[in-house]
């Protein structure tokens, strides 16, 4: 109400000196385009998990539907005596039906989690899935070729194959020795 009162009387006043704005703020639409979470890119990766979670929420919906369905089914009516229950079902339409919901909830569960990993771990494609792994396995970065990173591999496996074999060959050593009394008969 103040300020509507002051601009009416100080209509014939010149008007003050506006501030410039700070340098240093950017705008609305610069900071938009730069903020992670609604980048176009951002968003094509979020939208994987959206739609599992979606997904999963409509499954967990119809999972308690069916549940409660069959809970009335076997729920006895007002005046039905308890010692006679309501089991008028097909079993194997009841398994079909329990094996779709299990699938359905295992799959959209499933989804969401692919959806969230792929978003935390910044992979919107198969080629930057791809430049992540052989990053991770030293192909790409360093300059070695991909029969580089094998060879290491496989010597890897070799060292691990042959402590493996060591300690295997030290247990039955061990076996042995302990089938044997204490002035070296067998037991």
């Amino acid at each position: 109400m103040a300020l509507l009162q002051r601009g009416s009387a100080d209509a014939s006043a010149p008007p003050p000196a506006e501030l410039p704005a700070p340098a240093s703020r950017p705008s609305a639409d610069a900071a938009s385009s730069s903020s992670s979470l609604t980048s176009p890119r951002s968003r094509k990766q979020l939208g994987l998990f959206v739609a599992g979670a979606s997904f999963f929420m409509i499954s967990t919906i119809i999972t308690r539907r069916s549940m409660v369905r069959r809970y009335k089914q076997v729920q006895p009516t007002f005046y039905q005596p308890n010692t006679k229950p309501n089991l008028s079902f097909n079993a194997g339409l009841e398994a079909f039906e329990a094996l779709n919901i299990a699938t359905m909830n295992v799959a959209s569960f499933s989804m969401m989690v692919a959806g969230g990993t792929l978003w935390t771990f910044d992979i919107s494609s198969m080629d930057d899935l791809r430049r992540k792994i052989r990053g991770g396995l030293g192909v790409d970065g360093t300059g070695r070729s991909e029969q580089d990173a094998e060879e290491e591999i496989e010597e890897w496996l070799a060292t691990v194959l042959a402590r493996k074999d060591d300690k295997e060959r030290k247990r039955k050593g061990g076996a042995d020795e302990q089938r044997t009394n204490d002035r070296g008969a067998p037991r």
